[in-house]
């Protein structure tokens, strides 16, 4: 690898994980914002126009808060869980294709910092080892609070992975292909992915939701129950990070989503665009597609949250063990009747 192709890659890398923090970083600015809204209050508005530099105050509160360890034996482990939770959820950005290509100074420059056969792997295997971090956290935290928390988070999340990668087999044995990029390209328009696997869609983003712990999942974290869940003993920037790995995970889920059910960067006329506009203008075009497909699934993301109570815990294993895994069973001896007949 010559100089110039790793000086465009260290480039995209460095700029996939600021996009990545930035929107997780405003992420909570639009959640308090969306609250607010639906229920008919102005949320924040002090800092700064529309309160925007409301979520840099927020950062700077949490650095300068006192750092406290609670009693436990294992320190180490409490400081590596909520390091091991914000690494798993920066790495999962890395195939995802973020445009097409840009043409600067004759060089062709790949908007996605690598792409693999195996992207889809790739990604439930960096989200199944974000669990440990959870666990560990809660674990060394040394408090019965956080370890029940843990303890939910780790099962909830186990339980849906089988769903969530069941109903992916359906989408694969339609594309026939693991990589994002060949996924993406294969969308071109509105012949979304959406359209052929509405029940794939379906499971796979509910099982986000439980892979998020966000409402109405959020059994991990649930005030009323457990005071703070899993990060119930953290403080300070421990505890931000525990809380950024959260709307980031929620960042890159709203781009998993859109890139294999809506087509990613894909948009209509994309092919006239580049004929007529260029190359570098209409892949533009499609970075800022994808990003209102992003930004509509995060505004989901947090309407329900607002919306819908908490589940039981019973419920919430009835839910993915009792209708989602054989739904998706279902779903894959029907894709592939389809397939066996009617062609892909």
């Amino acid at each position: 690898m010559d100089s110039t192709l790793l000086l465009e890659k260290g480039t995209i890398i460095f700029a996939v994980f600021a996009i990545t923090m930035l929107m997780a970083m405003y992420s909570t600015w639009a959640e308090r914002k969306v609250a607010a809204f639906l229920q008919d209050r102005v949320g924040p508005n002090r800092a700064g126009v529309w309160g925007l530099l409301q979520p840099l105050a927020d950062g700077l509160k949490l650095f300068s808060k006192e750092e406290f360890f609670p009693n436990t034996p294992n320190k180490f482990l409490f400081i590596i869980g909520p390091a091991i939770a914000m690494s798993t959820a920066l790495m999962t950005s890395a195939v995802i294709p973020w445009g097409d290509k840009l043409v600067l100074g004759g060089r062709e420059i790949v908007l996605q910092a690598t792409d693999i056969d195996v992207a889809i792997l790739y990604i439930f295997g960096v989200v199944s080892v974000g669990v440990y971090g959870i666990m560990i956290g809660g674990w060394a935290s040394n408090n019965k609070f956080s370890l029940m928390g843990a303890v939910r988070a780790s099962s909830q999340m186990i339980s849906y992975e089988v769903a969530m990668g069941l109903s992916i087999i359906a989408l694969l044995m339609m594309t026939g292909t693991m990589s994002l990029r060949e996924i993406s390209a294969q969308q071109p328009g509105f012949n979304w992915n959406v359209w052929y696997q509405p029940v794939s869609f379906l499971i796979f983003l509910i099982c986000s939701f439980a892979e998020l712990n966000r409402t109405p999942f959020d059994l991990a974290e649930c005030e009323s129950e457990l005071i703070g869940g899993y990060h119930t003993e953290y403080s300070s920037m421990k505890m931000g990070f525990y809380l950024f790995a959260e709307y980031a995970n929620m960042f890159i889920s709203a781009t998993i989503l859109s890139v294999l059910f809506f087509g990613g960067y894909n948009y209509p006329g994309m092919a006239w665009a580049v004929e007529h506009w260029g190359v570098n203008l209409a892949n533009i075009l499609g970075i800022l597609a994808l990003f209102i497909k992003i930004c509509a699934f995060i505004f989901f993301f947090m309407w329900v949250r607002w919306t819908i109570p908490r589940f039981r815990y019973d419920q919430l294993m009835h839910l993915g063990w009792k209708i989602l895994i054989p739904l998706a069973i279902v779903n894959i001896v029907l894709t592939g009747l389809g397939i066996l007949y009617f062609g892909s």
